[in-house]
């Protein structure tokens, strides 16, 4: 299983950069950047430090999306940072939450994230695609086209990173949940007369690491109340038998959310997440409960866990798992170190 930190471009550039070195350094291969470019910094120029400041980390988008940029702008950023990192971009991708609402716009349509990848994947392999009845090609585009991770919870979401993604990006920590999204996942996968083992698969969460539960689950509470908004947009679509009781009953007694203290410590947008929620979405307690919870989510197919490193005191948490974690995953560190 690999490792990878997910950066919320609030902090200063010195600290993402400082980080992103900590990172690399302790063994994780792979770097995230949120993209909200409202409610913070613009995460492209972001990317270009993180690549300029590392040697091996794969880097990329968790997530952008289809609508908040035309495709050919968003294609010819990942072509050339993908020219700059000697072919270490990764396009992480979901319909838009946070980017689009904030903004009072609804997440896009997944028939315009499947058009997206496919003109994004053609721009960066620097072939001529047809865009609105004009010829359109990169002839520069010459190192590669960035594996396409797909993000979703419900299982049209789910079918579609099937059908068309390298990987699938899955917001939680929960083992039993993940099995869930894998089967659709899979479903996707036979649809298009593909390998589904070939998919990989990430699990994307916050951890805290200390003996004092009330203090882990307090620095990480914020996190169930993201996934609350795309439950609440499940709910809407999809009848109550089609979704996991595990998945949809925490969010009853959800109140308004405030976008502009997304994934905030503290906030009250998680004034109704219990403690069973946190314990079930994240990784909190001592260090062997997290050990422990790694191997059920590997066990489950996770491919890849991917710190959300956004909870206070990052670089102890790097530095606590770059010690008591990776070293029991070799190959992480050597993929990083080489």
């Amino acid at each position: 299983m690999d490792f990878g930190i997910t950066i919320k471009p609030d902090l200063t550039i010195e600290r993402i950069v400082n980080l992103t070195r900590q990172a690399e350094s302790s063994g994780f291969s792979y770097g995230w950047i949120f993209d909200s470019h409202v409610i913070w910094m613009e995460p492209f120029p972001l990317l270009t430090l993180m690549a300029a400041n590392t040697k091996k980390m794969r880097l990329g988008t968790c997530v952008t999306n289809p609508a908040v940029r035309d495709v050919t702008v968003s294609a010819s950023l990942f072509a050339t940072l993908n020219a700059f990192s000697h072919g270490r971009m990764q396009l992480g991708i979901g319909r838009g939450d946070s980017s689009r609402r904030v903004l009072g716009k609804k997440p896009t349509t997944l028939e315009n994230l499947e058009e997206f990848v496919r003109v994004f994947r053609a721009l960066n392999s620097g072939n001529s695609i047809e865009i609105d009845g004009v010829s359109t090609r990169f002839p520069w585009a010459n190192s590669g086209i960035p594996p396409v991770w797909v993000a979703g919870y419900g299982p049209k979401a789910l079918r579609t990173a099937g059908r068309i993604g390298d990987g699938v990006i899955l917001q939680f920590a929960d083992p039993d949940l993940i099995e869930w999204c894998l089967g659709f996942v899979r479903e996707g996968a036979r649809e298009a007369g593909r390998d589904a083992s070939k998919i990989e698969v990430m699990a994307a969460a916050p951890v805290w690491a200390s003996d004092d539960l009330k203090l882990a689950r307090e620095r990480v509470r914020w996190f169930p109340a993201l996934v609350s908004n795309h439950v609440m947009d499940l709910i809407s679509k999809y009848k109550p038998e089609e979704l996991p009781k595990s998945l949809v009953s925490f969010v009853q007694n959800r109140g308004k959310y405030d976008y502009l203290h997304h994934c905030e410590v503290g906030s009250d947008n998680a004034d109704f997440v219990s403690d069973e929620i946190v314990d079930r979405f994240c990784l909190v307690g001592p260090i062997e409960q997290h050990r422990k919870k790694l191997e059920a989510l590997r066990k489950a197919g996770v491919t890849q866990f991917n710190i959300y490193l956004m909870c206070g005191d990052e670089e102890k948490t790097l530095e606590i798992y770059g010690r008591e974690v990776l070293p029991h995953y070799g190959s992480v560190v050597s993929k990083s170190t080489a």
